[in-house]
């Protein structure tokens, strides 16, 4: 049974997170310049907002169209670490995820979606080193649970990549490599993350699901949701089984609104999966 989290429909809402000790989910609506929390706290920023790592009870690592911040859930307080693509108007930030040595990797793109305009960074040891460029729609960011691989896609190009990471530090080592190619279905990959058992989920824009794939790339199920925009999924929940998925009402028509009155809004339903805990930023 599919539930709904929150009463508010998001434009574009992504980087949903599952806070391993407040036991609590936390979601962006990236065009509204808003966090939300399932306990029905909200903030606004004033400027674009997408992605969040947890640096410890109170505070978050959020990343914005021109920086990467501290934000205090209690008092609202904003610390900048460092800059993102400041000096550039046309770009902001997109997906992102905290790595298993507690760096925090995050992408870019155009804010019309355009071609070649953004990079995949990572934040490690308080400097910001660009990892992969160019990049048009920066997805699916996420780690192998044994630390071996880093997980990322350009979403314009429609496969998921499998990076290897360097065992003592976590900076990738060599080319990544396709790890899952839907240029055959035509199919579009958004967020994603791994399962204990070392699966991908990757929600699927466009396709109303998120869909599971084992270590060789290969299909193995999928979770359908009433709204065809899916942009990201998490695992929490008590015994971190509970699937959530953000997703978006951009690029929907008034008539698929009309059919899809869920559109925007975060979705929950219960699985026989194993999640892995979000790692916490080190600064």
């Amino acid at each position: 049974m599919i539930k709904t989290i929150g009463e508010d429909a998001a434009f574009l809402g992504e980087g949903p997170l599952w806070h391993p000790q407040l036991k609590k989910l936390f979601w962006f609506d990236i065009i509204g310049k808003k966090l939300f929390c399932d306990d029905e706290r909200q903030w606004e920023f004033d400027r674009c907002v997408s992605a969040a790592g947890w640096i410890s009870d109170t505070e978050l690592l959020i990343a914005s169209e021109i920086d990467l911040f501290r934000f205090d859930l209690e008092t609202a307080t904003q610390t900048q670490l460092h800059p993102l693509e400041a000096d550039d108007t046309t770009t902001r930030s997109n997906d992102g995820r905290a790595d298993p040595w507690g760096g925090f990797w995050i992408g870019t793109m155009g804010k019309q979606a355009e071609p070649n305009q953004g990079a995949i960074y990572r934040y490690f040891d308080g400097e910001v080193r660009r990892l992969f460029a160019p990049i048009s729609i920066s997805n699916a960011i996420c780690f192998a649970p044994d630390k071996s691989a880093a997980y990322f896609t350009d979403t314009a190009h429609k496969r998921v990549l499998r990076a290897p990471l360097r065992a003592r530090d976590g900076w990738p080592e060599g080319a990544p490599r396709t790890f899952v190619d839907l240029n055959p279905s035509g199919e579009n990959p958004d967020g994603a993350i791994t399962c204990a058992d070392g699966s991908v989920l990757v929600a699927l824009w466009g396709s109303s699901c998120v869909a599971r794939f084992a270590q060789d790339g290969t299909e193995l199920e999928r979770f359908s949701f009433p709204t065809a925009h899916i942009s990201c999924p998490a695992l929490g929940g008590p015994h971190m089984r509970t699937l959530f998925a953000t997703s978006a009402r951009q690029g929907l028509s008034e008539n698929d609104l009309a059919s899809q009155p869920l559109a925007g809004r975060v979705f929950a339903v219960e699985t026989e999966l194993a999640g892995v805990p979000e790692h916490q930023v080190r600064l």
